[in-house]
Protein backbone atom coordinates (compact mmCIF):
# COMPACT_ATOMS: atom_id res chain seq x y z
CA UNK A 1 0.00 0.00 0.00
CA UNK A 2 2.29 2.62 -1.17
CA UNK A 3 -0.16 5.73 -0.18
CA UNK A 4 -0.65 4.32 3.07
CA UNK A 5 2.77 4.15 3.44
CA UNK A 6 4.65 7.33 1.95
CA UNK A 7 1.45 8.98 4.62
CA UNK A 8 2.85 7.39 7.41
CA UNK A 9 6.77 8.27 6.35
CA UNK A 10 4.89 12.32 6.64
CA UNK A 11 3.54 11.50 9.84
CA UNK A 12 6.57 10.32 11.49
CA UNK A 13 8.91 12.99 9.78
CA UNK A 14 6.85 15.43 10.78
CA UNK A 15 6.82 13.85 13.90
CA UNK A 16 10.77 14.59 14.16
CA UNK A 17 10.86 17.58 12.99
CA UNK A 18 8.62 18.68 16.09
CA UNK A 19 10.58 17.08 18.54
CA UNK A 20 13.41 19.03 17.27
CA UNK A 21 11.23 22.72 17.55
CA UNK A 22 9.87 21.76 20.90
CA UNK A 23 6.52 21.74 19.35
CA UNK A 24 4.66 19.23 22.22
CA UNK A 25 1.13 19.88 19.87
CA UNK A 26 3.07 18.86 16.85
CA UNK A 27 4.70 15.83 18.54
CA UNK A 28 1.40 14.23 20.32
CA UNK A 29 -0.91 15.59 17.43
CA UNK A 30 -0.42 11.80 16.26
CA UNK A 31 -0.48 9.48 18.94
CA UNK A 32 -3.25 7.03 20.89
CA UNK A 33 -4.24 8.43 24.26
CA UNK A 34 -3.07 4.50 25.34
CA UNK A 35 0.48 4.89 23.78
CA UNK A 36 3.11 2.97 25.17
CA UNK A 37 6.44 3.99 25.09
CA UNK A 38 10.08 2.22 26.09
CA UNK A 39 12.63 4.90 26.15
CA UNK A 40 16.32 5.05 26.36
CA UNK A 41 16.13 6.84 29.89
CA UNK A 42 13.98 4.86 32.77
CA UNK A 43 11.64 3.70 33.99
CA UNK A 44 12.59 0.32 31.88
CA UNK A 45 9.53 -0.85 31.86
CA UNK A 46 8.02 1.94 30.26
CA UNK A 47 5.44 4.82 30.48
CA UNK A 48 1.87 3.86 29.52
CA UNK A 49 -0.55 6.53 28.24
CA UNK A 50 -0.36 10.35 26.50
CA UNK A 51 -0.33 12.50 30.05
CA UNK A 52 2.78 9.99 30.77
CA UNK A 53 4.56 10.36 27.35
CA UNK A 54 3.77 14.29 27.24
CA UNK A 55 5.82 14.55 30.83
CA UNK A 56 8.87 13.43 29.16
CA UNK A 57 8.84 15.85 26.07
CA UNK A 58 9.83 19.28 28.46
CA UNK A 59 13.13 17.59 29.65
CA UNK A 60 14.05 16.26 25.88
CA UNK A 61 13.03 19.83 24.64
CA UNK A 62 15.54 21.34 26.93
CA UNK A 63 18.60 19.31 25.50
CA UNK A 64 17.10 20.07 21.91
CA UNK A 65 17.43 24.25 22.64
CA UNK A 66 21.05 23.30 23.69
CA UNK A 67 21.63 22.56 20.03
CA UNK A 68 20.78 18.63 19.91
CA UNK A 69 20.31 17.35 16.79
CA UNK A 70 17.34 14.89 15.81
CA UNK A 71 17.48 14.11 12.02
CA UNK A 72 15.81 11.14 10.77
CA UNK A 73 18.65 9.08 8.38
CA UNK A 74 16.47 5.88 7.22
CA UNK A 75 13.27 4.82 7.49
CA UNK A 76 11.30 1.85 6.66
CA UNK A 77 7.56 1.42 6.47
CA UNK A 78 5.29 -1.62 6.17
CA UNK A 79 2.02 -0.72 6.17
CA UNK A 80 -1.34 -3.18 6.10
CA UNK A 81 -4.64 -2.39 6.20
CA UNK A 82 -5.05 -1.77 9.53
CA UNK A 83 -1.87 -1.89 11.59
CA UNK A 84 1.36 -0.51 10.37
CA UNK A 85 5.23 -0.67 11.31
CA UNK A 86 8.07 1.47 11.06
CA UNK A 87 11.85 1.66 11.91
CA UNK A 88 14.58 4.56 11.46
CA UNK A 89 18.18 5.60 12.84
CA UNK A 90 18.16 8.80 13.49
CA UNK A 91 21.65 11.20 14.54
CA UNK A 92 20.28 12.37 18.18
CA UNK A 93 22.94 13.74 20.13
CA UNK A 94 24.16 17.93 21.53
CA UNK A 95 26.67 19.13 19.18
CA UNK A 96 29.81 17.59 20.39
CA UNK A 97 28.35 13.80 20.69
CA UNK A 98 27.68 13.17 16.54
CA UNK A 99 31.71 14.39 16.40
CA UNK A 100 32.54 11.46 19.30
CA UNK A 101 30.58 8.94 18.42
CA UNK A 102 30.38 8.93 14.57
CA UNK A 103 28.66 6.06 14.07
CA UNK A 104 26.13 6.38 17.46
CA UNK A 105 22.41 6.24 16.02
CA UNK A 106 19.51 6.26 17.92
CA UNK A 107 17.04 3.09 16.97
CA UNK A 108 13.34 4.01 16.71
CA UNK A 109 10.50 1.65 16.34
CA UNK A 110 6.93 2.14 15.84
CA UNK A 111 3.46 1.05 16.00
CA UNK A 112 0.82 2.44 14.18
CA UNK A 113 -2.61 1.47 14.10
CA UNK A 114 -5.85 3.19 12.45
CA UNK A 115 -8.59 4.74 14.54
CA UNK A 116 -11.49 6.18 12.67
CA UNK A 117 -9.91 6.29 9.70
CA UNK A 118 -6.38 7.94 11.11
CA UNK A 119 -2.86 6.27 11.61
CA UNK A 120 -1.57 7.07 15.38
CA UNK A 121 1.25 5.37 16.99
CA UNK A 122 0.32 3.49 19.74
CA UNK A 123 3.80 2.01 20.29
CA UNK A 124 7.30 3.59 20.22
CA UNK A 125 10.32 2.31 21.55
CA UNK A 126 13.40 4.37 21.50
CA UNK A 127 17.37 2.85 21.80
CA UNK A 128 21.08 2.83 21.26
CA UNK A 129 23.01 0.00 20.79
CA UNK A 130 25.12 -0.76 23.98
CA UNK A 131 28.46 -2.09 22.95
Amino acid sequence: MPDDAAQIRALITKWAESVHRGDLDGVLADHTEDIVMYDVPPPHEGLHGLAAYRATRPPFFARQAQGACFDIEFLDVTAGKDAACAHALLRCGTPGEPAEHPTLRLRLTLGLRKERGRRLVAQEHHSFPHD
